[in-house]
């Protein structure tokens, strides 16, 4: 431990000792410029820039970290976060695995057996293995689930890093998270759930970020993969993939006046939900997201999937590949995507049609898409080649946005993320 805190404290030195003339700019006061999307309605978005003397931190590990979020608290605070901030560490910094999060006789041998298909059949998981899983994710959840409160900015220092943790900006308002690199919120005890997608399928609990019930957030140049554990290197239970990975960005529960920008989502299969069900009609009226400049490399689907959510999504870049690719927007029930000036590429295994997806959606507003560098017009490609399963989608999404920079060219924002997206890149 001695060894780890020195190599800190020589970090630590590197980071702030500049030369006389230098003056570092402070990130963590910035707040949201004007008609920069949803989240600057009204007030905008300011985080945690008003934050006394007493509330600006510099935290190296989870401990600090936890410290400074102070519960989740309300009081303005700016958190700088140096090196690499590992979640699933215990009180003294050593690191956690699976094993020792695991509880009460579990282990993945006998919640196999317990619940193979073939002799457990269809119903929901119970008894003494489904009881140890349950226990054994509750310890692991104690250490991974950070809460981030109101007027609050998290902000990553040169090449900071925060590792297996899920943060979770629950009935919070005016928060700011940039120029961090957040990767693999690993969850190390998936649930079976027999009767999902007809064939059953595993479930996982921690999204990277998580708004849930939250207004006016800015998500800004920050890098979200699963880099260290990619669900591509697990095994297959049950003939299904054992996802340990959940969303990497997901805006629920009624969140709104949300903006995302220059940040990159990478290595992933479910990358971004926006509305939790076709049920949660109370998310009527809310869940207004504007998603511009960022980047979307080797994600499955969901970038974003959208249900009754006003979404402004232009300028972005997606690089599709992998022969398990599914789909880029998702248009669902009483979603109202408003698409601009994006650029795709992909490989010739994937077709424009592979683009849009939906389920019970009704419109799609797009124009200037880019498609391996031709322009494409993705709502007559969905309508002349779904499957037949997918009624047409019609063009009035039923508003225009207002909120917004300059929106460049599909081309022109193509070379502009290519270069600035993601966390390490701040102009």
């Amino acid at each position: 431990m001695r060894i780890r805190h020195l190599a800190l404290a020589a970090g630590m030195v590197g980071l702030f000792c500049l030369p006389a003339h230098a003056e570092a700019r402070d990130i963590g006061r910035d707040t949201l410029p004007a008609n920069d999307g949803w989240a600057s309605e009204g007030e905008g978005t300011t985080g945690g820039a008003a934050a006394d003397a007493e509330h600006v931190h510099t935290v190296t590990d989870r401990a600090g970290l936890v410290r400074a979020l102070d519960g989740g608290s309300a009081t303005p605070k700016i958190i700088r976060i140096a090196g690499t901030v590992d979640a699933n560490t215990d009180d003294d910094g050593d690191h956690l695995d699976c094993e020792d999060y695991a509880t009460g006789g579990y282990s993945i041998k006998r919640y196999l057996a317990a619940y193979d298909p073939r002799t457990w059949g269809s119903a929901k998981p119970s008894g003494p293995q489904e009881e140890a899983r349950q226990a054994s994710a509750r310890k692991q959840a104690e250490r991974v689930e950070l809460t981030v409160g109101s007027n609050t900015t998290i902000v990553g220092l040169k090449g900071a890093v925060l590792k297996g943790a899920s943060l979770q900006v629950r009935n919070a308002t005016n928060v700011i998270i940039r120029n961090l690199d957040s990767r693999d919120a690993y969850d190390c005890f998936p649930v079976w759930q027999p009767n999902t997608g007809g064939l059953g399928d595993w479930k996982t609990a921690y999204d990277n970020i998580w708004l849930t019930g939250s207004t006016h957030v800015w998500v800004d140049h920050v890098t979200l993969s699963d880099k260290g554990h990619p669900d591509a290197d697990e095994p297959t239970y049950f003939a299904r993939n054992y996802l340990r990975h959940d969303g990497l960005l997901d805006i629920t529960g009624g969140s709104d006046l949300v903006t995302v920008s220059w940040s990159r989502f990478a290595g992933h299969d479910k990358a971004m939900l926006i509305g939790n069900s076709d049920s949660a009609t109370g998310d009527r009226g809310r869940l207004r997201v504007t998603l511009h400049h960022n980047e979307f490399e080797s994600v499955v689907q969901r970038a974003p999937r959208v249900r009754f959510g006003q979404v402004h999504v232009y300028n972005n870049r997606y690089l599709a590949e992998g022969d398990d690719y599914r789909y880029a927007l998702g248009v669902s029930t009483e979603s109202a995507i408003f698409a601009e000036n994006n650029a795709f590429h992909t490989p010739g295994h994937i077709e424009a049609a592979d683009l849009v997806k939906s389920w019970n959606g009704s419109a799609l507003h797009q124009t200037g898409t880019l498609f391996n560098g031709y322009p494409v017009d993705l709502l007559a490609i969905h309508n002349a080649y779904n499957s037949g399963s997918e009624r047409d989608l019609t063009a009035d999404v039923g508003w225009t946005p207002t909120l917004h920079t300059k929106i460049d060219s599909a081309a022109a924002a193509d070379r502009q993320v290519a270069r600035g997206a993601g966390a390490g890149r701040m102009p």
